[in-house]
């Protein structure tokens, strides 16, 4: 509970700057994500972690029955007030924990999670509720920031985002979430990884991380080794790159594999 009221409060106050968010809106991965989804038109789609709104919202513009879930009702309310300036009929909202989703098993045709999974207390467990919430022959298409292979730089990475906003807990590695997929029986693969340039002084307001914090990152950035500021692309300004990947993992149908949309 600690964690989730952490949380709660942390995007409360982020609510309105999610909405214009660059990494958060749009991009290529989300038209990726969409792609995966392939004819959603009918079909329900829970969409995990949803903040502002943007995954969904982009899903019942194509005709998705939208289930959009979230711990922080200020983000609910940012995403339904979107919805509903859309005139999106297929789009509703839910209250709820991604390690205890409130639906019965095998409710939803595509499970969605995008930029968000990093602040899941329990994501192995988060990971298997979307998986029990699937139906046979559905697809969970998760996108989120990733740690790469190389401890070093993912303990950078970490550190780094850990300093920035207190809710974060951990960018998973890509064979991590592969793993959990396999634990899950969901058939995964890696997709395709985005490098995705962050301002940094757009990444600190967006999460209102105090000057003291700030100065900190700087200094950790520049005295970060020169292979790390390399793989990050730290500029002297600080803007960087951080590497967003999405995943897919279908859910074998009884008589065996799970077949592509």
């Amino acid at each position: 509970m600690e964690r989730n009221e952490s949380i709660q409060r942390q995007f409360t106050a982020a609510a309105a700057a999610y909405v214009v968010s660059p990494v958060h809106k749009g991009g290529p991965d989300l038209d990726a994500l969409l792609v995966q989804a392939g004819e959603v038109a009918g079909r329900r789609v829970l969409d995990v972690g949803t903040g502002a709104g943007a995954t969904g919202l982009a899903l019942a513009a194509r005709g998705a029955q939208v289930v959009a879930l979230d711990l922080t009702p200020a983000m609910l309310e940012t995403a339904r007030m979107q919805a509903e300036a859309r005139g999106l009929v297929g789009f509703e909202t839910r209250l709820g924990d991604a390690s205890a989703l409130p639906f019965p098993d095998a409710s939803f045709d595509v499970v969605s999670c995008r930029v968000c999974a990093h602040h899941f207390g329990r994501a192995r467990i988060a990971l298997a509720e979307m998986a029990r919430v699937l139906r046979p022959g559905g697809s969970l298409l998760l996108i989120d920031s990733i740690a790469p292979e190389d401890p070093a730089q993912d303990t950078f990475l970490n550190a780094v985002e850990l300093l920035r906003d207190p809710s974060h807990v951990r960018n998973y590695r890509v064979s991590e979430w592969l793993a959990w997929f396999r634990e899950a029986g969901l058939d995964g693969g890696h997709v395709r990884t985005f490098p995705t340039h962050l301002d940094f002084e757009n990444w600190t307001a967006r999460m209102n991380t105090p000057e003291p914090e700030r100065a900190q990152l700087r200094r950790l950035m520049d005295a970060a080794p020169a292979e790390v500021r390399a793989a990050f692309e730290i500029a002297p300004n600080h803007d960087w790159t951080i590497p967003l990947a999405l995943l897919r993992a279908d859910k074998p149908t009884s008589g065996g594999r799970a077949s592509a949309s």
